[in-house]
């Protein structure tokens, strides 16, 4: 059992680094921006383009920070649960509540990027 609730935290990881790697590529390209005119001035743009990239490093600090957190409570929890398997549901909270760092720097990744 502990080996699929590994795998589920390492894929919930994934993921959560995957959306932070394309946040990322969006904002050094600059693909999610809207079009530009002629005419607009740069200083504009150049706040645009930093809040892209704010909110790309928001992201992904936030679930490199949550993949740390998770590696050492995953690793504590499952050494707990081997000796007493009474205390898995405690060890699934405290591995969830790491988890909360990554969807914190989401929400705030996805405020910046509203007021881009």
């Amino acid at each position: 059992m502990s080996v699929w609730i590994r795998r589920g935290l390492q894929a919930v990881n994934a993921v959560i680094v995957l959306a932070a790697l394309v946040l990322l590529v969006s904002a050094l390209t600059a693909a999610g921006a809207p079009r530009a005119d002629v005419g607009a001035p740069a200083a504009a743009l150049a706040v645009n383009g930093t809040a892209l990239l704010g909110a790309a490093i928001a992201v992904a600090g936030a679930a490199i920070g949550a993949g740390i957190a998770v590696a050492y409570t995953g690793a504590a929890a499952l050494a707990a649960m081997s000796e007493r398997p009474e205390l898995f549901g405690r060890a699934i909270v405290i591995v969830g509540l790491a988890e909360g760092i990554a969807i914190y720097g989401l929400v705030i990744g996805v405020i910046l990027i509203q007021r881009a």
